[in-house]
C-alpha cells in the first residue's frame, strides 16, 4: 500500500514538475527529445512519451525558455533544445520558490509536535495524532 502511495506521489510530483525538470536537464546541456525522454525514465522510474514530451518542448520554445536548432552532423537530423537566459531565470526562480516552501514545511513540522495514539481502547494498533504547539 505505500509503495504505491509513493509511486503515485513521485508521479504527480514529477508531472507537476516536469517543465523545470526538462529545463534542468538543458540547463547542463543541450539534448534532443529523445534524451530527454530516456533520461527522465531512467531518473524516475516514469515513462513520459513523445506525445507529452515534444509539445511541453515547443511551449517552451514559445515562451522563449528554450532555442532550437536542428542538428544535421547526426546519423539523422535532430532538434538539439538548448535553455536560453529567460529559460535560466525561470529556473532559478523556481528553485529558489521550491526552497522557500520546503524551508516552511520544515517549520511547520518542527513547531508541530506528534503523540501516538490508540487507534481503539482494545486494539494494539497505533496511529500518529499531529497536535499544533
Amino acid at each position: 500500500m505505500i509503495n504505491n502511495y509513493q509511486k503515485e506521489t513521485q508521479t504527480k510530483l514529477t508531472k507537476g514538475l516536469l517543465d523545470m525538470i526538462i529545463l534542468e536537464y538543458l540547463n547542463k546541456e543541450s539534448m534532443h527529445g529523445y534524451q530527454i525522454i530516456t533520461k527522465i525514465r531512467k531518473e524516475f522510474g516514469i515513462y513520459f512519451g513523445p506525445s507529452t514530451v515534444y509539445p511541453l518542448l515547443g511551449m517552451l520554445e514559445k515562451k522563449g525558455y528554450v532555442k532550437s536548432i536542428w542538428n544535421m552532423d547526426a546519423d539523422r537530423p535532430r532538434k538539439m533544445y538548448t535553455l536560453t537566459c529567460e529559460g535560466k531565470n525561470v529556473l532559478n526562480f523556481t528553485e529558489n520558490s521550491l526552497n522557500l516552501i520546503c524551508k516552511n514545511m520544515e517549520t511547520q513540522i518542527a513547531n508541530s509536535r506528534f503523540r501516538m495514539q490508540a487507534t481503539s481502547p482494545s486494539s494494539a494498533r497505533l496511529s500518529i495524532v499531529h497536535e499544533a504547539v
